[in-house]
């Protein structure tokens, strides 16, 4: 089945009205997708793409088999360009004016508007609540008036940190979902030592001390991860750089590697701890009496036996803990002290 095909089932209202528009000629050339789950998001990028630019539709729906709409489910289309927060500070850069650096805003919307005729191009923002009002206004003019053949898409989880200026210009697509699908390194060891600070560490310090350093053995591995991560997003530039004696170009490429490492850094640690915030969530949900075929994320407790009957009290400080954690780690503190306190929490109380 086609991606496009998966989403037609998901939201055919939705993908209907956009077949519509397309097919009359009032296709909209700047969106804005409104998803909680980052592959929701990416993936829907994908199919308006298709939308927007097949090559052989019918009755404005692509037919996801030609050139185009492969090159666009593969990743190989060569006028496709993504820009994504980068940095410590997980920030998009809006770029310097005269000679815009790779990955910024200005550099994607040069790119847009090198190619003239009918040759259709797209510019995505990752996460573009991530974009700063210098760059949300360089971009209201392009958002406003596109060049010719460009479709424009912006994707958050939190559109309303965006300004409304921008919001206004953005046809908004929202994709309601209670799914939100965990994907990064050591996931289920995630999940397992969890567990076990849940139900199996009780008033056992030791325990939760073994089971906590499982649990930070994950986090820690996240950064080797997106380092690994950055590697293969630069391989091409790396190998350049290996033949090269221009020390400013190596210079500038170890730059650019370390941002976009850093920045896939901060996406994978959000969904570390999504992750933990979800898992409790749900045990809270069935210590409240939710059936576990009700669950909105069942596939978290793959391989785990739950307890069948969790006691209301215990579903409640789990949450709370949780919580905690979530909002202890939105500071500059210790990853190590936060999950340190949140395993000795849930293992005493």
């Amino acid at each position: 089945m086609s991606l496009y095909s998966e989403y037609l089932k998901r939201c055919p209202e939705l993908l209907e009205c956009l077949e519509n528009a397309r097919n009359a000629g009032r296709l909209t050339h700047s969106f804005l997708i409104h998803a909680p789950d980052d592959r929701t998001r990416a993936e829907f990028a994908i199919v308006l793409e298709q939308l927007a630019g097949c090559l052989n539709p019918v009755n404005g729906r692509p037919d996801t088999t030609c050139s185009f709409c492969r090159q666009i489910e593969n990743g190989s289309y060569s006028d496709l360009h993504k820009i994504s927060p980068v940095g410590k500070m997980y920030q998009i850069r809006v770029g310097d004016r005269a000679n815009p650096e790779p990955n910024t805003l200005r550099d994607m919307l040069d790119h847009l508007g090198y190619t003239a005729g009918k040759h259709r191009k797209f510019g995505v923002i990752i996460d573009a609540d991530r974009m700063g009002v210098e760059a949300q206004n360089a971009l209201l003019k392009t958002l406003e008036e596109p060049p010719p053949e460009t479709t424009l898409i912006l994707c958050t989880a939190n559109p309303s940190a965006l300004l409304p200026t921008t919001r206004s210009r953005c046809q908004t697509l929202s994709l309601p979902d209670n799914l939100c699908r965990f994907d990064f390194a050591g996931v289920q060891d995630a999940a397992s030592a969890v567990f076990d600070l849940c139900f199996n560490c009780r008033n056992d310090l030791c325990r939760t001390e073994e089971t906590l350093q499982r649990l930070l053995n994950v986090m820690s591995a996240l950064a080797d991860s997106a380092e690994e991560w950055a590697k293969v997003e630069f391989q091409d530039q790396i190998a350049a750089a290996a033949n090269s004696e221009d020390a400013a170009f190596i210079k500038q490429l170890e730059a650019r590697i370390s941002d976009a490492a850093n920045g896939e850094y901060i996406r994978q640690r959000r969904r570390f701890i999504a992750f933990i915030t979800t898992f409790c969530s749900q045990l809270f949900m069935l210590s409240h009496g939710v059936s576990p075929v009700d669950l909105p994320n069942p596939d978290i407790f793959n391989n785990l036996t739950i307890p069948l009957n969790i006691p209301p009290e215990r579903g409640e400080a789990v949450l709370k803990e949780a919580e905690e954690l979530e909002r202890t780690l939105r500071f500059n503190v210790s990853d190590e002290l936060a999950l340190r306190t949140f395993a000795v929490n849930l293992s005493m109380r």
